[in-house]
C-alpha cells in the first residue's frame, strides 16, 4: 500500500514476551461461544468508569451468556521504568483528561472515587497510554500488516514500519515479529529495508506463499529511484530457522513491471498464490486503477515465481471506484476457513463447485476496505459478484471504525482464515512524534460465511484472546430503565473486555409502531438521539465525573429502528464527538446497520462483545 501521511530508547512491549522454551501454543480449552443474533466488536481502553446506558427503551442483561450476564476480561499492563521515557505524550493542555494523561494528584494515581475505587497507574503507563492486546511495534511508525504466514509452528507477522520516526516516510521498510499464538509476539530485526534501486522509495506491501516442499516466496512491491511500483521477490536465507530473521531479495529484481495502460504509480500489493492445476501454474492478482478512474484487478501466473505471465482480461472492474489497494481473494467457508489451493482444485474436479469467494479491496479514495461475496471461475478468469449492488468498492465493509490495508491468510494449524487489519489513530503526527509511536494492528480475527445469510462474512477474534483473561466480573439480571444509566463495578484494569446480552423488554418492541426509516448514527445525534427502541448501550467515561457537562465519553451502542416494511433494522454505532476535548484530533460517529438473526418470536435480543 503506499502511504501519503505526512535514536531514543525503545518504548517497552505493550504485551507479555514470549516464554524461552519452543512450546506449542497453549490451546484453549473452553469451546468458543457461539455469537447471539446480533454482534460487533469494538475497542475499549482506559474506561476510568464504564455505564450500561438506556435511553427510551427499558433493557436487561440477558441471561445467555457463562453466569448470566456480563462478563469483563481484564489485563494490567506492565509496568516500566520512566527513566527509560525520553518523549512525551498529550496532557491536560493538549484536552486529555489527567485521569489518563497521569497529570492527576495522589503521585499520578488515578484519583479515589467516593467508593475508595483507584487503580495505581505507573507514570509510565499513564504517559504512554499505549494498548495492552494489539500488536504494536517497540517505537516509530506502522501500517500496513504485510506477509502474514504460519511456519513450523510461528505465526510471523510482517508490517510496514518506519526505523526513524513516528510519521510515515519514503523508506519504509518491513518491520517483523513472531508469535505462538497471535498475541504475545517477539520483536524481530527488520526484515527488509530499502537498500536496492528497485525498492529504494519504499518496500511496500506484499504476501508470503508456502510452496508445497514447506519453502516460502515473499511478494512485495518496491518503488524504484524513479517512483515506479514495480513487484519483488524475496525468500528466507535460512529456511530451516523458524523465525526468519533474515531474508534475501532475488538478485535479478524486479520480477513484475507494471503493463501497458497501467499508471507506473499504480501497480502495487500482490496477494498469496495459489496453485492451478489445469496448467500446473501458480496464480496471484494485483490491484489497480483504469483512465478513467475504475477499479481493477489483474491476474498473473507463473511456474517459477521468477517469469510471469499476464493472464487475458481483467478479473474484476467497478467503476468510480479508483485505485484498488491490498487486494484480497479467498474462498470461504461456514465453519472453518478454506484454503485457496485446495478450493480452485475442488471446484475443478467437480465443475465449478458451489464455494464462494470473497474480494476485498482498500479503496484509495476513502482509505475503507470494501468486500463482496462471489463466485470465482478460474478457467474464464473472472470474479462475477452475488449482488450486483453490492460489488465491491460499493459494498459492504468489514469495518466501519478505523480499519486498513487488511489481509487474510490461511492458518493451516487451525485450519481457519485470520484477517489483521492497521488500525490507524486518530490522533495528530505532532502527537505521534510527541509520543514516539504511531498506529497499531487489530487484534487477527477469523472469518467464515454468514450460512444463515449467505451474503456477509462473520468476524470474531481469534480464540487465543480468552487466554488473556485474567479477572472476571459478572453481572446478570439488571434492569436499565428508560433515559437510565447503571455504573458497573469492574475491575481495575488499563484495559477491559466486556460481553453484554441485552434484551428489549418485548412490550417496547410491540408498542414501536411508527417507522423510523430516518435513523442514522452519524446525523442523527449521536448518543443524545432518542427513539422508542433506542439507543443502548455502553458508555465509557474518562473519569468519575459522570454528571459533568463536558465530561469525556465515548458511547458504543445499539438502535433499533422499524422500517416501511415493518421489519427491525439494527444500527451498530460508536460515539466519538465527546471522547475527547482535543480540538486537533478526528472525532466522529461511526456507523453501521447490522443482520439481526430472528431467535425468537418476540426478536428482542441483542448481543455485544468488546476488546
Amino acid at each position: 500500500m503506499e502511504a501519503r501521511d505526512g535514536g531514543s530508547a525503545p518504548l517497552p512491549c505493550s504485551y507479555a514476551p514470549l516464554p524461552e522454551d519452543a512450546e506449542a501454543a497453549t490451546t484453549v480449552g473452553r469451546a468458543r461461544r457461539t455469537a447471539g443474533p446480533l454482534c460487533a466488536a469494538l475497542m475499549l481502553v482506559t474506561a476510568a468508569v464504564l455505564l450500561m446506558v438506556a435511553a427510551l427503551a427499558g433493557v436487561r442483561l440477558a441471561g445467555q451468556l457463562p453466569a448470566d450476564g456480563i462478563v469483563v476480561m481484564s489485563a494490567d499492563q506492565t509496568t516500566v521504568d520512566a527513566a527509560m521515557m525520553s518523549t512525551s505524550s498529550r496532557g491536560p493542555e493538549s484536552g486529555v483528561s489527567e485521569k489518563t494523561s497521569g497529570a492527576a494528584a495522589h503521585g499520578g494515581m488515578l484519583g479515589a472515587d467516593a467508593s475508595g475505587n483507584a487503580f495505581p497507574w505507573s507514570n509510565a503507563m499513564l504517559q504512554w497510554q499505549r494498548t495492552g492486546f494489539h500488536f504494536q511495534p517497540e517505537k516509530n511508525w506502522m501500517n500496513d500488516p504485510n506477509g502474514p504466514v504460519y511456519y513450523k509452528g510461528w505465526y510471523h507477522l510482517f508490517y510496514q514500519y518506519n526505523p526513524d520516526g513516528a510519521i510515515w516516510g519514503n523508506k519504509i521498510a518491513w518491520g517483523h515479529a513472531a508469535s505462538r499464538d497471535l498475541l504475545r509476539w517477539r520483536h524481530l530485526p527488520v526484515a527488509m529495508s530499502p537498500d536496492q534501486w528497485y525498492d529504494i522509495n519504499g518496500v511496500w506491501s506484499g504476501s508470503a506463499t508456502v510452496l508445497p516442499d514447506g519453502r516460502i516466496v515473499m511478494l512485495y512491491t518496491g518503488s524504484t529511484n524513479a517512483s515506479v511500483q514495480v513487484q519483488c521477490l524475496a525468500f528466507p536465507t535460512d529456511p530451516s530457522d523458524p523465525l526468519l530473521i533474515n531474508w534475501t531479495k532475488y538478485e535479478n529484481n524486479p520480477v513484475m513491471y507494471p503493463p501497458p495502460g497501467v499508471g507506473e504509480k499504480d501497480f502495487r500489493d500482490p496477494t498469496t498464490a495459489w496453485f492451478d492445476g489445469s496448467d500446473d501454474t501458480w496464480r496471484l492478482v494485483i490491484g489497480s486503477k483504469d483512465d478513467h478512474h475504475a477499479g481493477m484487478v489483474m491476474t498473473y501466473k507463473t511456474k517459477d515465481f521468477i517469469d510471469y505471465e499476464l493472464v487475458p482480461g481483467l478479473l474484476h472492474r467497478v467503476p468510480g471506484t479508483g485505485m484498488w489497494e491490498c487486494i484480497d481473494l479467498y474462498p470461504v467457508g461456514g465453519l472453518r476457513g478454506i484454503d485457496m489451493t485446495e478450493a480452485v482444485a475442488a471446484a475443478s474436479n467437480n465443475g465449478g463447485g458451489d464455494v464462494l469467494h470473497v474480494m476485498k479491496e482498500s479503496s484509495d479514495d476513502d482509505r475503507h476496505d470494501y468486500y463482496a461475496l462471489g463466485r470465482y471461475d478460474a478457467a474464464k478468469n473472472t470474479w462475477t459478484p452475488l449482488d450486483s449492488d453490492a460489488d465491491v468498492g460499493i459494498g459492504l465493509r468489514y469495518d466501519w471504525g478505523k480499519f486498513y490495508a487488511s489481509k487474510t491468510f490461511y492458518d493451516p494449524s487451525k485450519k481457519r482464515r485470520v484477517l489483521w487489519g492497521w488500525v490507524g489513530e486518530t490522533d495528530s503526527e505532532h502527537a505521534d512524534v510527541a509520543k514516539g509511536w504511531a498506529s497499531l494492528q487489530s487484534i487477527p480475527r477469523t472469518v467464515v460465511l454468514d450460512t444463515k445469510t449467505g451474503s456477509n462474512l462473520l468476524q470474531w477474534p481469534v480464540e487465543e484472546v480468552e487466554t488473556l483473561r485474567t479477572n472476571s466480573t459478572n453481572l446478570g439480571g439488571v434492569t436499565v430503565e428508560h433515559g437510565s444509566v447503571f455504573p458497573l463495578s469492574l475491575h481495575r484494569a488499563t484495559q477491559l473486555d466486556i460481553e453484554a446480552s441485552f434484551r428489549l423488554d418485548p412490550l417496547d418492541v410491540a408498542a414501536a409502531k411508527e417507522a423510523d426509516v430516518g435513523y442514522n448514527c452519524s446525523t442523527s445525534g449521536g448518543t443524545t438521539g432518542r427513539g422508542t427502541l433506542g439507543p443502548f448501550g455502553l458508555l465509557v467515561l474518562a473519569d468519575a465525573r459522570r454528571h459533568s457537562g463536558d465530561m469525556e465519553r465515548t458511547g458504543v451502542y445499539f438502535y433499533v429502528a422499524r422500517g416501511l416494511d415493518g421489519g427491525l433494522r439494527t444500527h451498530f454505532c460508536h460515539d466519538e464527538t465527546r471522547s475527547s476535548h482535543a480540538n486537533d484530533i478526528v472525532k466522529r460517529v461511526n456507523v453501521t446497520r447490522l443482520v439481526v438473526h430472528e431467535m425468537d418470536s418476540s426478536y428482542n435480543q441483542a448481543y455485544m462483545t468488546s476488546l
